[in-house]
């Protein structure tokens, strides 16, 4: 083992560790630890919510060495550091070999409620398997991927999550000069497609079997009696992706880069780079800079899980051996992803299921919401207020064409006429958020961290933990986004 800190104390924050993934053996991972950053470590921002989760004492970041243990600059007792391997499809090709080429995961913990979570850190300094890279992550996507997973967690949506972000003024290349960061992550499983694929692909069928035995006891134990074991698991694997990117599109968020590596075995939203939550709705919007041919446009999000869970039934062929088996349960995943989907938007109508008429209604709105490119999150906002408390006029203020909102508006009522507009209203509050990490919230908060001011860092995280409930002291978060926000650009790089 690459130890960078062998000399250095190891850090005791309490945690009860079990490090179940480096069982697996040494073809699974390179052991290596974590390279500190150069310069003094500082807290950029912590999440009060994921400690809870872990089981962390309120103070646990002023445990002394805490911070230089988050940042890489001393070992965290009980851990395991390694960097794993996997491959995948990257914009639609075969990719190679990759792996974590800067992350390192630090082990797994036990968690106070019975479960667990393998904390990571990402942007620890190369490994292995950095290509082209200097291992490092950069204040701007650090901060990024911490306020954007804890966000989406918030509503409700499977995902990793971040338990703080530490960073230093070590220099580093990008489109520019910017400084390091390092975000602690964490997730039940890092696993994904990729590592299916890169067992499949080089021919070693033991490992992808050792592999998948191990997701299917830990993640998927109903799988194991199945009649075939691997072609269940690549079905239940179809059924989490396919809930995934319903609740994906229903909140207008756009991941920008679904590359197989960066799919996630268990379902979760996993490396959060070039993101977005939609603005002005646009079917056809590409969030992500570097994808020059819009392979991961919103509206194509869901045919691209499907096709990276197509690369995933590949992999495991060796294992399924029966290519009907693995079809049957790859089929399925237009009709599971539109009958959840389906319901979501039903949901955000505040109709308990979704009928013909809940069909036609989300369509006819899609189409004028597509027309005027009315925004996303305060079109909806508005639609649950106004049926909480009969203000019909901001909804209609969001339309030139009032005659079509008006129809569509009436159409609505219709639907709700056997309803308890009281328990509408409440379902609809509950599903549609009033506040999202909108691009230009991070950019302003990424500007004052450059800065050094890490305070709107934080106060936008705590804000984004509370999406659903109103929250007038942060209106301006809430409001339409300035006419500079339509020229952010985001890439791979973020």
């Amino acid at each position: 083992m690459l130890n960078r800190t062998d000399s250095v104390q190891a850090v005791d924050l309490g945690l009860t560790w079990d490090n179940a993934f480096e069982r697996l053996g040494e073809g699974f991972f390179t052991r290596l630890a974590p390279l500190p950053l150069r310069g003094e470590a500082y807290w950029v921002a912590r999440s009060a919510a994921m400690a809870r989760e872990l089981g962390l004492a309120d103070d646990w970041w002023q445990v002394q060495g805490a911070l230089p243990a988050v940042s890489g600059g001393q070992p965290l007792a009980g851990s395991a550091p390694l960097a794993s391997v996997y491959g995948g499809h990257q914009f639609g090709a075969w990719a190679g070999q990759l792996g974590d080429g800067r992350a390192i995961l630090l082990g797994e913990v036990r968690t106070p409620g019975g479960g667990s979570q393998e904390l990571q850190l990402k942007g620890s300094g190369l490994t292995p398997y950095s290509r082209m890279g200097d291992g490092r992550a950069v204040l701007r996507s650090s901060i990024r991927e911490f306020l954007c997973s804890e966000a989406m967690h918030a509503l409700g949506v499977p995902t990793t999550r971040a338990l703080c972000v530490t960073g230093s003024d070590e220099p580093v290349r990008r489109e520019r000069l910017e400084t390091a960061a390092v975000v602690l992550r964490a997730a039940p499983s890092f696993i994904r497609f990729g590592h299916f694929e890169h067992f499949c692909h080089s021919g070693r069928h033991e490992a992808l079997r050792t592999l998948a035995d191990f997701v299917i006891a830990r993640f998927y134990p109903d799988c194991r009696d199945a009649s075939n074991p691997y072609a269940a698991l690549l079905g239940a694997v179809t059924q989490r992706t396919a809930a995934l990117l319903a609740q994906w599109q229903a909140l207008g968020f756009m991941h920008g880069v679904m590359n197989t590596d960066n799919m996630s075995i268990l379902g979760l939203t996993i490396d959060y780079g070039p993101f977005q939550f939609m603005d002005g709705f646009d079917p056809a919007r590409i969030c992500n800079h570097s994808d020059h041919l819009g392979r991961y446009a919103y509206q194509r999000q869901p045919e691209i899980a499907h096709w990276n869970l197509f690369a995933l039934g590949q992999a495991l062929l060796p294992l399924i051996r029966q290519p009907d088996a693995a079809l049957a349960v790859l089929q399925p995943f237009p009709a599971l992803f539109s009958a959840e989907l389906d319901r979501r938007m039903a949901l955000k109508l505040g109709l308990p299921q979704a009928s013909d008429g809940s069909r036609q209604l989300v369509q006819a709105l899609l189409e004028l919401l597509t027309r005027e490119r009315t925004d996303w999150t305060i079109f909806w906002r508005r639609l649950a207020q106004q049926v909480a408390g009969d203000l019909r006029q901001p909804v209609m203020d969001l339309f030139h064409d009032r005659a079509a909102i008006d129809r569509l508006l009436l159409q609505y009522q219709e639907l709700l006429a056997q309803s308890n507009r009281a328990q509408t209203a409440d379902l609809m509050l509950k599903i549609n958020p009033g506040l999202v990490l909108r691009n230009h919230l991070a950019e302003q908060a990424i500007a004052l961290a450059r800065q050094h001011d890490f305070s709107m860092v934080q106060s936008l995280h705590d804000a984004l933990q509370r999406p659903f409930d109103e929250q007038p002291e942060h209106a301006d978060w809430c409001n339409f986004p300035p006419d500079w926000a339509s020229q952010i650009q985001i890439s791979c790089s973020s």
